[in-house]
């Protein structure tokens, strides 16, 4: 997209770019679970392949970040400071950034989930994404808020999705606890490199979930302000 044409939607929406750089975001994560589908069977070209379209959606994500900062006027007739949208972009951002990072040391060290633990990793990986998918419906309803003043039936929409994102992040908690006990039996039969990996990989599956209720905490607070 040409700085015109960028400027150009901005001038129709303020809010637009954002909500176009969310949805790129969970397309980044919600390729994650083709990439796993292709690590449990231990198909690592396939894997690639993915990692690869994992990487290519990040970038692209990372391109209209870059495109908000540039573009996004000072002068906004908004209820909203443009420090906030620049915030909320950043925390948006750190969703597709962390999905890179998880097919990243997948693939570079071609780490197999434990054969008994692949569907209770697979449930969580799903909970976490529905975070991301719960962040994008959130910030989905941007420009629908706008026109309604920020109140009515769209901000209480807007209030029961960051309290479902809550719920969802709380759950994926719970889960990786579970799974953390579970790794902890086998781990001794692992190589020891490959389960601190595991343990990571772990953690930074569940910073998807994080990172989403922090978008939604984040849009909270932006709300509050109104």
């Amino acid at each position: 997209m040409s700085v015109n044409s960028f400027l150009g939607v901005f001038a129709k929406s303020p809010i637009k770019p954002m909500i176009d750089h969310i949805d790129e975001v969970h397309r980044c994560a919600e390729s994650l679970k083709d990439f796993f589908q292709a690590v449990y069977k231990g198909d690592w070209d396939a894997a690639e392949e993915q990692r690869k379209r994992i990487v290519s959606l990040e970038q692209a994500a990372d391109k209209l970040k870059r495109d908000i900062r540039l573009n996004l006027p000072g002068g906004l007739f908004m209820p909203v400071e443009r420090t906030d949208l620049l915030e909320l972009v950043s925390q948006q951002d750190r969703i597709a950034n962390k999905a890179k990072d998880i097919s990243g040391l997948i693939t570079g060290r071609q780490l197999q989930i434990p054969s008994h633990l692949v569907d209770a990793f697979d449930s969580y990986l799903n909970r976490c994404i529905d975070a991301v998918a719960k962040a994008r419906d959130t910030i989905g309803e941007f420009d629908d808020l706008l026109e309604t003043g920020f109140r009515g039936r769209e901000r209480t929409l807007v209030d029961n999705f960051i309290k479902e994102l809550d719920e969802i992040e709380a759950d994926t908690d719970e889960l990786q606890v579970k799974l953390r006990q579970q790794f902890r039996e086998v781990e001794n039969d692992m190589n020891p490199l490959d389960a601190m990996f595991l343990y990571r990989i772990l953690d930074w599956v569940g910073d998807l979930a994080d990172l989403s209720e922090r978008v939604g905490a984040r849009f909270e607070l932006m709300l509050a302000r109104v």
